[in-house]
């Protein structure tokens, strides 16, 4: 039985996912719109406290270059706020990173995943889910080659226009079963999709 890989992404009405938790986190592009969840922050995580639960529960994960130097930056230093996260193992998918520079981070049990065949056969392993967080690339990546197996979207309501997005022009067809959700007060939506076949079409009548 292969293991299950969850995408769990902060996006916006319009679909962008870049630098949701602060102003400094990911400015490529010029992008000025770091931090865009912390304004719902108090009210839509304090409503979804049983999801954000959900969203924190600690398993092995698998991050982007980009966004693993980012939480290796971070975590280690706060794994109070996210208990076993300092256990699990952490795989960080790069073309241009050696497992030297991995094991540099200073973040223990992290492994090095050079391409999507090398995600293909942590799939294929014996294991617990493995949760993506933020990846953008990464992301894009893995709906292209069909590997998402759920998705949990929290997605916030406000537009930015500009930005790096989670879905490209990559994604292939796929339909989706919503099966949990929450509307918090302040318009933050929870929801959890899992892979559900192919997309059918007809004709309305």
């Amino acid at each position: 039985m292969s293991r299950r890989i969850i995408l769990q992404e902060f996006i916006t009405l319009d679909g962008i996912m870049q630098a949701p938790g602060g102003s400094k986190e990911d400015e490529a592009e010029g992008f000025r719109y770091g931090g865009w969840t912390a304004p719902f922050a108090e009210i839509g995580f304090k409503e979804g406290e049983e999801f954000m639960k959900r969203w924190m529960e600690s398993t092995d994960i698998l991050l982007g270059q980009k966004t693993f130097e980012i939480f290796a930056g971070y975590w280690p230093k706060h794994e109070d706020a996210w208990p076993g996260i300092i256990d699990v193992t952490k795989y960080v998918a790069s073309t241009t990173m050696s497992q030297s520079d991995v094991d540099a981070s200073g973040w223990d049990n992290s492994v090095l995943l050079n391409n999507v065949e090398d995600i293909k056969k942590l799939k294929e392993t014996d294991g617990e889910v493995i949760k993506v967080h933020g990846s953008g690339n990464l992301a894009q990546s893995l709906f292209k080659h069909d590997l998402v197996d759920e998705m949990f979207l929290m997605t916030f309501p406000i537009t930015l226009g500009t930005g790096k997005r989670l879905f490209g022009e990559g994604v292939i067809p796929a339909a989706f079963k919503l099966t949990d959700n929450l509307i918090t007060s302040n318009g933050v939506i929870f929801a959890y999709y899992k892979r559900n076949g192919d997309v059918k079409t007809g004709e309305m009548e």
